[in-house]
């Protein structure tokens, strides 16, 4: 079996398999399949990551990954201590960037400062969803790579609800693909 990694620098080739890019993410091919043939991961991994607000938020969605079927990439943090929001979700979107996860599902008490600090990073989509219609949508028109949710804001079972949503909806591309390579383009004050 094949396995999965991060970015190349990341990857060590010392079994005598090549590396394969697919999407972002280094695959180290089998010999005898070849790249084209190479193979992936069984379950697709979702990064998981909150602070101390966002803590039993995000336990009970790292059950619901699991329960979906998903390997849950579990970031911290651990328990209730007071931490930083931004750490947070800064390594998610480090994750969904360096191909350690596909998404991520973000928690801090409002959903806000954690999502703030991932949409920081280019090529991150973090969309800080209500329910599953607003999880929907951020899939199916916004292609949201993150999905924040506000553990002292959203009970227990609308943020069940809104990962299902979130993890079930494809992009819709179309119409929307231009939309979201807006999103995607740096710019700066003199461009404006």
């Amino acid at each position: 079996m094949c396995l999965r990694f991060g970015p190349q620098s990341q990857c060590a080739p010392t079994t005598g398999r090549a590396l394969v890019r697919r999407c972002h993410i280094w695959y180290v091919g089998c010999p005898e399949t070849g790249p084209d043939k190479t193979h992936t991961m069984s379950k697709t991994v979702i990064a998981l990551a909150a602070d101390h607000a966002g803590f039993p938020l995000k336990e009970i969605m790292a059950e619901e990954v699991r329960a979906l079927g998903y390997e849950a990439l579990d970031l911290g943090t651990h328990d209730t201590a007071s931490v930083d929001y931004p750490d947070f979700g800064h390594a998610a979107a480090e994750a969904v960037l360096d191909g350690r996860a596909e998404k991520a599902v973000i928690c801090c008490g409002t959903g806000l400062g954690i999502s703030m600090a991932a949409n920081k990073y280019p090529g991150i989509r973090a969309a800080l969803c209500h329910d599953a219609t607003t999880a929907r949508l951020s899939r199916e028109h916004n292609d949201a790579n993150i999905l924040a949710l506000g553990a002292r804001v959203t009970g227990t079972e609308v943020a069940r609800d809104a990962v299902r949503a979130f993890l079930a909806t494809p992009f819709g591309g179309a119409r929307h693909a231009p939309r979201v390579a807006k999103i995607d383009q740096i710019r700066t004050r003199e461009a404006v």
